[in-house]
């Protein structure tokens, strides 16, 4: 399974992006804000490459795979 090796939303607020920006910006989708905050992997890779050209970093950077339990 994957799973986010950082707080991907307090990264992105240290980089000047709080939610609220966001949503009224629409970098994100808020469906996309929720997924991240309750730690779901499961977003589209156009959402997950914004999120990389703002914080100036890799995929791997933010998720990683984990064998299940």
């Amino acid at each position: 399974m994957l799973r986010y090796k950082i707080n991907i939303l307090e990264e992105l607020k240290k980089a000047g992006y709080s939610s609220y920006r966001m949503r009224q910006e629409k970098v994100l989708a808020e469906s996309t804000l929720q997924r991240i905050r309750e730690g779901n992997t499961s977003i589209e890779l156009e959402s997950l490459g914004v999120i990389c050209n703002i914080l100036r970093c890799q995929p791997g950077d933010l998720v990683e795979w984990v064998e299940n339990e």
